[in-house]
């Protein structure tokens, strides 16, 4: 029983990785470039929400997978979303 277990958690951080490693880039680019015109700010809002619902639910259930993928994933979003938000207040005082 323990085999399938390890093989759940790891197939879980293998998930974790790759999903969570696809939005470094992204939140790179924004950071350094500070270019987020092709950043739709209703999407990252749902979106960082989401996450933050999945991290939540990943405590709940105590799963570690899910803990570390979304936790890191929220910190990543929260950034893109950070200078999406700053953008337009930016933008508005023009």
């Amino acid at each position: 029983m323990n085999s399938i277990l390890d093989l759940k958690d790891s197939m879980g951080f293998i998930a974790a990785f790759l999903t969570t490693t696809a939005f470094v880039p992204q939140a790179y680019h924004s950071w350094k470039t500070r270019d987020l015109s092709g950043i739709s700010f209703p999407m990252y809002s749902l979106f960082t929400l989401g996450v933050a619902a999945w991290l939540i639910y990943g405590l709940m259930i105590d799963s570690l997978p899910v803990i570390v993928a979304n936790a890191i994933t929220l910190i990543l979003s929260a950034v893109v979303l950070g200078l999406k938000i700053k953008q337009i207040k930016q933008l508005d005082q023009k």
